[in-house]
């Protein structure tokens, strides 16, 4: 017997997972039994990736080690370094340059692979993709790449190998915030794409560049840079009635509102908007306001829709206020999120059952003779 299920699977319960869990009603995530938000708040990026590395938060001595044997696998090897120019000059999309980069990281089948041996690989990927990141963006803009430092965190890592200069306490902290706040956001699109390939028995790498493909997308983590263009569109807020009302006339999605799974505001947007009203500066007021009147509009225009800013508004204020390019916005986020989906590949790998649902078939009948 067949089972339709709606479309883009919503609300369909696919597999159990012990890694985390979004509930949309209540405008809640939580990473395990902890809250994510409150993780952000309080715990280094590191130890929220022990968390998601080995179930439990580390205490302070676990913390120290993981954060250093992390950082030493930041370099890349050197068949990946070679490589890394030519795919500058390709002229292709940061995470399509981090793909093809992947791609040549050594990585056992997960099938063959002992659970150590996985952990492993996941551990030297998430390592290494934000100096690949890095790299590719200097050597576009003609500069040499800047080597990564043992001793930075991993967010103050990020802004130095993207700048070459070390990033202030406060710009550290605050992109480490949005890291920690964006590692993993229940079944989202990307993270299923990691784990039906990990079903399939291959490799942590082969998930992960599965995974960026989809998350590449703009409906999907392609959006932080798209919501800021909004605002550069908009331009003052004079003009914010009339863009939205266009949009809206002419079947437009307004980028950085509305959600797949968020019925109340997204705490991550509340969060993210926190930080940028610390250091308060035009950008930031300019966001508060096109989001409050763009929240106004969209419940006059779309009523009982319920549609608030998402994380990706006010990622890309933070971001500009940090200093990270538009371009590095999306890139940016995937440095968190790969350590999501290699959880999640991991978690499949140990289900021996591949995930091969089926399509209905709606053409034209068969020729059979």
């Amino acid at each position: 017997m067949l089972i339709d299920a709606p479309k883009g699977l919503k609300d369909v319960v696919v597999t159990t997972t012990l890694i985390g869990d979004v509930n949309g009603a209540a405008g809640y995530y939580h990473y395990r039994e902890h809250d994510a938000i409150e993780l952000a708040r309080t715990r280094s990026f590191e130890d929220v990736w022990f968390l998601f590395a080995e179930g439990r938060l580390p205490d302070a001595a676990e913390s120290e080690l993981f954060a250093r044997r992390t950082a030493e696998l930041r370099e890349l090897p050197d068949g990946i370094a070679a490589v890394l120019p030519a795919i500058a000059q390709a002229g292709v999309t940061p995470l399509a340059g981090l793909r093809t980069a992947l791609s040549l990281l050594p990585s056992q089948p997960m099938w063959d692979a002992p659970m150590a041996a996985r952990r492993a690989d996941a551990l030297r990927v998430c390592a290494v993709t934000p100096t690949i990141l890095a790299a590719l963006h200097r050597l576009k803009l003609g500069l040499e790449p800047v080597h990564p430092r043992v001793e930075l965190s991993t967010s103050a890592n990020w802004l130095y190998m993207l700048t070459g200069q070390e990033p202030s306490t406060w710009t550290s902290r605050a992109v480490e915030q949005y890291l920690i706040a964006t590692i993993d956001h229940g079944f989202n699109a990307s993270t299923f794409t990691a784990r039906v390939v990990a079903s399939s028995g291959a490799d942590v790498v082969s998930a992960v560049t599965a995974a960026i493909g989809t998350f590449s997308g703009p409906l999907h983590g392609g959006a932080p840079d798209r919501a800021l263009e909004s605002l550069d569109l908009i331009g003052s807020p004079d003009n914010i009635d009339a863009w939205v009302r266009e949009q809206i006339e002419q079947g437009n999605r307004i980028m950085g509102f509305g959600h797949a799974v968020y019925r109340t505001e997204d705490p991550r947007a509340r969060l993210l908007r926190e930080i940028a009203l610390e250091r308060p500066t035009p950008l930031t007021e300019f966001a508060t306001t096109v989001e409050r009147r763009v929240t106004e509009l969209l419940a006059e225009l779309k009523p009982g829709r319920q549609l608030y800013a998402n994380v990706e508004f006010y990622a890309g204020v933070v971001m500009e206020q940090c200093g990270i390019p538009r371009d590095m916005f999306t890139p940016t986020f995937a440095c968190s999120r790969v350590i999501g989906w290699c959880a999640n590949a991991l978690e499949q790998s140990e289900d021996t059952k591949i995930i091969r649902p089926i399509a209905r078939y709606t053409g034209p009948q068969p020729l059979i003779k």
